[in-house]
């Protein structure tokens, strides 16, 4: 079965062909450099970015690949969560191919999305399995307890690790997006230079807060300036808070799988690309079995979208031309692949 995904979801416009598990192709334009200087996304200006380079990046797609549309068994479209004005671009353009060439569409949800990413490089990947999901927009732990079945466990009751680092990361006047800039400059700091609190970690539920991580960088900033210190220590602060948020994720993650009998966890989402998470995996590699997606398929990509429809078109869904974006698509307290 052949796939063509498409994602607009927030900032970065992809398409992708899919063939069972292998990526034929999966073309991702980022629009990082257009947002960094608002500090963040601007959604209009998102919208309008994708509006441009969609088109050109389907074409290019066909191009590079020499796969003829008629060829593939269906799209693939998110259809949220997201921001609304970049979901109905990718939403639109993918009716747009549905009706033109006869093909079947539906409409995927983005969280499974990040899942089903890993069936890309894990072929082998069967549940039950539990699923860390980390990046600017949530952060949330789930539980796959068989194929189509994905039910939330536990969440951030405030900020989504991702967007705590960007607010941290701006705190201490690191670039944008703040997570790869705390990575960065972490590697170069004592994790172990402030202690900063581990909000939640040791709560019998599976949910997450950092809002007061961040405030406690914030007081620890105001302190040092009033100290009179001539230079922040900015290398250490970045890496003692991305020690006590990474600490909190994996022990939570952990005892999730532990207290529900399973032995593999999944990483999915942007914040899986953290280099000092993926290290630090290695102290519980001897209990648990670890899934973390390559690089290319942590950050919002089609090729993950066409993965995760795969799995609708093969049951013989069809969302056809009724197929509306919604953007808190994730309001819910369970998610079933394409819902």
């Amino acid at each position: 079965m052949i796939v063509l995904g498409i994602e607009t979801s927030c900032d970065e416009t992809s398409v992708a062909l899919v063939e069972d598990n292998k990526v034929i192709a999966n073309l991702v334009y980022s629009q990082i450099l257009t947002h960094k200087k608002f500090g963040g996304v601007v959604p209009e200006i998102a919208a309008r970015e994708h509006l441009k380079k969609l088109p050109a990046l389907f074409n290019q797609l066909l191009s590079e690949t020499q796969v003829d549309i008629s060829q593939i068994d269906g799209i693939a479209v998110t259809k949220g969560p997201g921001l609304i004005g970049a979901l109905l671009v990718g939403v639109s353009f993918a009716k747009g191919l549905a009706l033109r060439y006869n093909k079947k569409l539906v409409g995927v949800n983005h969280i499974v999305g990040h899942v089903y990413a890993n069936y890309l490089a894990y072929s082998e990947l069967k549940p039950p399995y539990i699923v860390l999901m980390v990046s600017g927009g949530h952060t949330l732990i789930l539980k796959v307890e068989r194929e189509g079945n994905i039910r939330l466990i536990g969440r951030s009751v405030d900020d989504a690790v991702g967007e705590a680092f960007d607010k941290i990361a701006r705190l201490l006047n690191l670039g944008y997006p703040g997570g790869p800039e705390i990575d960065r400059v972490a590697k170069l700091g004592n994790p172990k230079a402030f202690h900063f609190p581990r909000p939640k970690m040791y709560d019998a539920d599976y949910d997450f807060s950092f809002s007061g991580l961040k405030t406690a960088v914030l007081y620890e900033i105001e302190k040092l300036k009033k100290s009179g210190i001539s230079e922040l220590p900015t290398n250490d602060l970045a890496a003692s808070a991305q020690e006590a948020m990474i600490d909190v994720l994996l022990y939570k993650v952990t005892k999730a799988a532990k207290d529900n009998n399973v032995d593999k966890i999944v990483l999915a989402g942007g914040v899986a690309a953290n280099s000092r998470l993926r290290e630090k995996l290695n102290e519980f590699a001897s209990e648990i079995e670890f899934y973390i997606p390559p690089l290319e398929f942590c950050s919002d990509n089609a090729a993950m979208i066409a993965r995760a429809g795969m799995e609708l078109l093969k049951k013989g869904i069809d969302d056809g031309l009724m197929l509306e974006p919604v953007p808190n698509l994730f309001e819910m307290n369970e998610i079933i692949v394409g819902s």
